[in-house]
């Protein structure tokens, strides 16, 4: 029997039952749960309330919390009060940092559409594309199989986009677009002519902001397809945006600077600088912290402190645009960066200091099994270390395609090259104790 979470039944592949993973019953879930890594069962536990529910309100998380506890601690730290969801997030964490730093990275390689591909995203071991042929596709991030394609049947390629558990909120260069998820129905799309071009776009449910031309930011209710709000960011144009969940916009500009905003007053709050007045090209927010970070035109990785407006530090880690700077969203450890140059970097967030740079093997196995797409089978070639010392230029442009495009998930980064193919990294390392 095969369990699915988003079917109502019916028949799966070469015959399996498949049945909605809800009439499954806790003891049996239980009894699975029971046979996995503690790492694992933290990332079960987001799947859904059902599945948390029975993770952390069974006797499985603090059974083998306690004998985690005593098999690495002594009895006198027993006492101390240490939540036991927090740790077992903590342990999941360090897994995906050591795993990052690793030297087991193997690089998972399709051809993903019939055109060039502009944009790729990675959430909840989801992968969305888009390329230039308007279609977006749905990946499995497991298996690298097509779950699902979409439609643009606007005019107009998508320049920016996102997608959550229920939908795809895009931007053309005139129009903002909801699809959702299940369906790929178009749900809205705002009026022509609202704003002039529209570069990048962001979105917390229920408003999503626009970056235009005009060095405004647009802001939209998804829902009514009103423009509620326009603020004033730039006097140049909108170059990348982020949100935080203190309702702040922040917006980047050409002339090196970054914009924060309240979004419901539109006021502008700070004024983020930078010492080498590079244009700012991509942006990042995290979460779990008050950093956020950005990537330059020259090559610059930047963090700034948004209490205090301060800019912690300042990294040059290529001669070239970084097209990417982002992290997995619980991880306060971590940074991947990707840019033209090709290498895919890790730097540390509190220092930004490069801790690993990641290039591709030239030579590459062929994977049974199509991509379910239509474009044929994966390849997988082994990802190589280089030093800091090396001569970029000197490594094969095959090794290092350039990435205009990258997301982050568990152990996972997928990066987009401009090209018809699509490149999943997958890094293997676990702790050794857990």
């Amino acid at each position: 029997m095969e369990a699915s979470a988003g079917s109502a039944g019916g028949k799966g592949p070469r015959g399996t039952l498949r049945v909605p993973i809800h009439s499954i019953g806790a003891d049996m879930l239980c009894i699975v749960f029971s046979r996995l890594d503690p790492s694992v069962l933290v990332r079960c536990a987001s799947v859904c309330k059902f599945w948390n529910d029975i993770i952390y309100s069974s006797t499985l998380m603090s059974d083998l919390y306690y004998k985690v506890r005593l098999h690495c601690e002594s009895s006198s730290m027993l006492s101390a009060p240490i939540e036991m969801k927090r740790y077992f997030e903590d342990l999941a964490l360090e897994q995906h940092r050591l795993s990052l730093l690793g030297s087991s990275t193997e690089v998972h390689q399709w051809r993903a559409h019939s055109s060039r591909i502009s944009l790729c995203c990675l959430r909840r071991g989801l992968i969305l594309t888009d390329a230039e042929d308007k279609v977006m596709r749905l990946w499995s991030a497991e298996s690298c199989k097509c779950l699902k394609e979409y439609c643009n049947l606007n005019k107009d390629p998508l320049v920016d986009y996102d997608f959550d558990e229920n939908k795809i909120v895009g931007l053309t260069g005139s129009q903002m677009c909801i699809w959702t998820l299940k369906t790929g129905k178009s749900l809205f799309q705002s009026r022509e002519g609202i704003f002039t071009r529209g570069i990048c776009m962001r979105y917390i449910d229920p408003e999503a902001v626009i970056g235009c031309d005009d060095g405004r930011a647009r802001i939209f209710d998804m829902y009514s397809g009103k423009c509620t709000r326009i603020i004033r960011m730039h006097s140049g144009a909108v170059s990348c945006l982020a949100l935080t969940e203190d309702q702040l916009v922040l917006g980047g500009s050409n002339f090196g600077s970054v914009t924060v905003a309240d979004l419901s007053t539109g006021v502008q709050s700070a004024s983020l600088k930078s010492l080498s007045h590079a244009g700012m090209k991509s942006l990042y927010s995290s979460i779990h912290s008050h950093l956020v970070f950005a990537g330059s035109t020259a090559g610059y990785v930047h963090c700034w402190d948004l209490r205090t407006s301060r800019l912690l530090w300042e990294t040059r880690v290529s001669p070239n645009v970084v097209y990417g700077v982002h992290h997995l969203p619980s991880d306060a450890s971590t940074l991947a960066v990707g840019g033209l140059d090709g290498v895919l970097r890790i730097l540390s967030q509190n220092t930004g200091k490069i801790l690993s740079n990641l290039i591709m093997s030239t030579s590459r196995a062929k994977l049974d099994g199509s991509t379910s797409s239509g474009s044929g089978s994966r390849v997988k070639r082994k990802a190589e270390a280089v030093s800091a010392d090396t001569e970029i230029h000197n490594i094969p442009r095959c090794q290092r395609p350039p990435i205009t495009c990258l997301g982050v998930g568990w152990q996972k980064i997928v990066t987009a090259h401009n090209e018809k193919y699509l490149s999943l990294w997958r890094f293997n390392q676990s702790l050794d104790h857990v």
